[in-house]
């Protein structure tokens, strides 16, 4: 994989910032996580007055090997038939994209369908969906690499078109599984409380699930690994990422690493998401600085991943559609906290005394 240049944010303009913030004319810390987000952004962007220009929306699509095993009541065509969707404009991303302003980008990294010649998808398909992981690597060291191109690529046309915030969005029928493996994994929390029901598995339906990535991990333990012959951090965090991601989850993942690299602010989805920002922070940690949470989602185990990932999110509105949906929702009170630093008139300008 290409290094990334993901500098930690500078904190230098912080007591300048929260000065800032703290003469607007309001009682001191009185409009809460509003203020704390915009410190964020301030120090995102290293200024006093953050700009959200040109908001855009990545939508990867990619099916996954272990979809094959039953571990979703969704079948496979329900991913390329909902990308055509987008393309009309049908699905809730779309919807929400329109109503705060982003530019949607939909791309299909490894759908198991040719959309080739569907206006309105951008075509980097890697693979017809990834291996089964239940019995080997979902995919090759070399597809990773290419898909964390393609999301780094795409966030850089973004960059070309003025983009100060991104947020990330995937389809792809069968992806609670890796993202509930790389929580158990990751965050050391027993399988069990990483698996979800999904799109709305039944109770057996979930310990079926359960059984197939409990089986899928006990081989992956077993399965000779690079890092005894290269123990190089990055190694060690890469075996269990290219072995269990989606296509789509790693151009995700690419995208969150080259957005962080340019100071961009990350708004991250629900589940899915948060568990390639997890990944993503395995590699580099200082990345988690350009994320904002956005909500906690339906899905058993992302509260869990959130709190070991010392997240925050600004939602519970019980949200599993995917797609970006929460990040999207969660858009305007970024965008209240952007207008608040930059727009509230202070204490001074006001003719107000200030007595605190």
């Amino acid at each position: 994989m290409k290094p990334f240049n993901i500098t930690p944010i500078d904190r230098q303009l912080t007591a300048a910032i929260q000065a800032k913030i703290d003469n607007l004319n309001k009682p001191k810390g009185s409009l809460g996580r509003l203020e704390e987000i915009a410190l964020q952004l301030c120090l995102i962007q290293q200024s006093t007055e953050p700009s959200l220009a040109h908001p855009c929306h990545l939508l990867f699509g990619g099916d996954h090997g272990i979809e094959r095993e039953g571990v979703s009541v969704s079948p496979r065509e329900v991913t390329w038939q909902q990308m055509i969707n987008f393309t009309r404009g049908g699905g809730g991303v779309n919807m929400f994209c329109r109503q705060h302003g982003f530019k949607l980008r939909i791309v299909d990294v490894g759908v198991d369908h040719d959309l080739s010649r569907t206006p309105g998808i951008i075509n980097r398909k890697i693979g017809w969906g990834t291996r089964n992981f239940r019995y080997g690597p979902a995919m090759s060291d070399d597809e990773f690499d290419r898909c964390v191109s393609i999301g780094a690529d795409l966030v850089d046309d973004c960059v070309a078109e003025g983009c100060r915030i991104i947020s990330i969005g995937e389809m792809g029928i069968g992806n609670t599984s890796p993202s509930s493996i790389w929580m158990h994994l990751y965050c050391h929390i027993p399988l069990k409380d990483c698996v979800g029901a999904g799109a709305g598995l039944t109770t057996a339906g979930l310990q079926h699930k359960y059984d197939v990535l409990r089986d899928a991990v006990e081989r992956f333990s077993r399965y000779p690994s690079p890092i005894t012959h290269h123990p190089s951090p990055i190694t060690h965090h890469l075996s269990p990422i290219t072995y269990f991601a989606g296509y789509e989850m790693a151009a995700a993942i690419g995208a969150m690493l080259r957005a962080a690299e340019l100071h961009l602010i990350i708004l991250i989805d629900g589940f899915i998401m948060t568990a390639c920002a997890l990944a993503a922070t395995r590699l580099y940690p200082q990345a988690q600085d350009y994320m904002i949470f956005t909500h906690c989602g339906d899905e058993s185990g992302h509260q869990l991943m959130l709190r070991n990932m010392g997240a925050r999110p600004l939602l519970n509105l019980g949200l599993r559609l995917g797609e970006g949906t929460g990040a999207l929702c969660a858009f305007p009170l970024v965008d209240s906290a952007a207008r608040m630093v930059n727009e509230m008139n202070n204490f001074q300008g006001a003719a107000i005394t200030k007595y605190f």
